[in-house]
């Protein structure tokens, strides 16, 4: 016969605090973007062009791109972020939202603009140039 389980109040509790930890953190990194936005996405079209991941004709408006990417996400609601991040969950074990964000942004959208040749690389390879380049700017 199989065994009900019923959590007590003090499992409650500290899932509860879990997940209000993970929400700050999350809600943290977001907005500690508008600090560092000029140079965060300078550096991110510099490091997207040097890995040849993107490859573009104009590198001013792919950094441009970039800031706009990042000033929707600062503003974006949490249903927003989630429906763009949801197929790349998979590419990291522990993603960081303001990577995985970008990344779909990359992926998905940045291949149709004007000034965009082509996109090279796998998911993973687009996340981890991404991703150092965040782990510089933003906080843990």
């Amino acid at each position: 016969m199989a065994k009900v389980f019923r959590q007590s109040t003090r499992e409650s509790n500290i899932i509860s605090k879990m997940e209000s930890q993970k929400e700050h953190a999350r809600r943290s990194t977001i907005g500690s973007i508008r600090d560092c936005i000029e140079p965060f996405s300078n550096a991110m079209a510099m490091k997207l062009v040097e890995n040849n991941l993107v490859e573009t004709t104009n590198k001013t408006s792919l950094e441009d791109q970039l800031r706009r990417c990042l000033e929707a996400l600062i503003y974006a609601e949490d249903f927003d972020i989630d429906y763009q991040v949801a197929p790349f969950r998979n590419v990291a074990a522990n993603p960081n939202i303001v990577t995985l964000f970008l990344t779909a942004f990359v992926i998905e959208k940045l291949i149709n603009h004007k000034d965009v040749v082509d996109i090279f690389g796998s998911d993973e390879d687009i996340y981890k140039c991404i991703d150092l380049q965040v782990a510089k700017f933003l906080p843990a």
